[in-house]
């Protein structure tokens, strides 16, 4: 009775049966078998009805029944195929990963795409998390494959942490359809390479890349020459604009050692300001009001240069007006201006481009914070390799 209760809880049909229900601590062992004299197909080419050569014992972890851990044991048959020689017949749950069944493989991934930290699924199934990992990469390096790339035209690159210290991976992805295309540890110009060589098998072509948006890493832009041959590059926006802040805070933190007005206020010269409350904003008109701070001044010149994008209307307009810009940043006197200056200038018509491409990597700064949010559920991983994985899991389209 209980053989026939595990059976259909299984989906075990003839010529498969279950032997015996074994009951062990807290683990349920199932024993399945097959009638003898039953022939098997050719795991490989399909042939049918092929003698058994010999067998081996299996097991699989099965989802629990009930609170019970649940174990299959099978003796596999190997099959002598006329064609492919020995070939082991794969039971219809064995598809699952590294010793688990499908359904049970299934599960786990479900419970992942929940976000359900992979500690917490190893803790609900007494399993090695280790185990959990390796089913998460080998499903993740199984579906990567198949990933077809052949209609990318247009990619955005940027790094992110691996972890703490100087750890980083650099992400690839599409610009049109906002997925992740590729991760790889590292940030130098070998990554752009380690992608033009992954992309080629998946139908890429590299000189079909059009265009790149990227911040103004120099190993990034010597890497997108070298593989992407027909791809101009567009600088980033939000890094641009992200390195001018940088210079006007430290402006800021400079006069403020001499000038305790500006103490309590980085915020105030940082935000845009539709986003600067009431208070934030009558003490910054105050302080504005001041002709001989060097942070009003700095901080006068960031809105003017962030306004180009949004009134020129052609990369060469936007030139042309930077060029403007940078003139008067030089005459300031501000040291801070004329260092983010210098870097414009050497980067200009990448910046200009901007404009003509409407390239840039805010689709990728949501990308990363997902993947940051996906660091803070996982709550730590053993390797950048189940990082990866777990990015490929939830951006890729997986």
């Amino acid at each position: 009775m209980n053989e026939a209760i595990f059976g259909a809880a299984l989906g075990i049909a003839v010529p498969l049966g279950i032997e015996r229900v074994e009951f062990n601590s807290d683990t349920l062992h199932i024993h399945i078998s097959f009638q003898k004299g039953t022939k098997f197909p050719c795991s490989n080419c399909g042939a049918e009805d092929l003698p058994i050569h010999d067998t081996v014992r299996q097991e699989w972890r099965h989802m629990n029944f009930f609170q019970y851990q649940c174990v299959l044991h099978f003796p596999v048959p190997r099959v002598k195929c006329p064609t492919c020689g020995t070939r082991k017949w794969n039971p219809p749950w064995a598809s699952g990963a590294n010793g688990f069944t499908v359904l049970f493989t299934s599960f786990i991934l479900e419970l992942v795409k929940l976000n359900m930290p992979v500690s917490k699924i190893a803790e609900m199934f007494k399993i090695d998390d280790m185990k959990i990992w390796r089913v998460i990469r080998k499903h993740v390096e199984d579906s990567y494959k198949g990933l077809v790339f052949a209609e990318v035209k247009k990619i955005g690159i940027d790094e992110t942490s691996l972890a703490k210290g100087h750890k980083y991976i650099t992400v690839f992805a599409d610009a049109e359809t906002r997925k992740v295309l590729f991760c790889v540890e590292g940030k130098d110009a070998q990554t752009i390479r380690a992608f033009a060589e992954e992309s080629k098998l998946h139908g890429l072509d590299v000189k079909n890349i059009t265009d790149v948006s990227q911040d103004m890493s120099a190993a990034f832009a010597k890497g997108v020459a070298e593989h992407f041959v027909n791809a101009t590059i567009t600088y980033d926006k939000f890094h641009v604009v992200k390195l001018l802040n940088e210079a006007v805070d430290a402006v800021r933190r400079t006069e403020a050692k001499d000038n305790p007005v500006l103490k309590n206020t980085r915020y105030t010269w940082l935000k845009n300001p539709d986003n600067l409350t009431i208070e934030q904003l009558n003490k910054r008109d105050e302080l504005m009001a001041n002709d001989f701070l060097k942070t009003a001044e700095a901080y006068r010149l960031k809105l003017s240069f962030q306004s180009i994008y949004d009134t020129a209307k052609t990369g060469i307009e936007a030139s042309f007006l930077i060029d403007g810009w940078l003139t008067v940043a030089e005459k300031s006197g501000i040291k801070e201006l004329k260092k983010f200056s210098k870097t414009v200038r050497k980067h200009l018509e990448g910046i200009a481009r901007n404009i003509d491409t409407g390239l840039n990597n805010g689709f990728l700064e949501g990308i990363n914070s997902r993947i940051q949010q996906i660091k803070r559920i996982a709550k730590g991983f053993r390797n950048a390799n189940n990082f990866i994985a777990m990015i490929y899991l939830k951006l890729a389209g997986i």
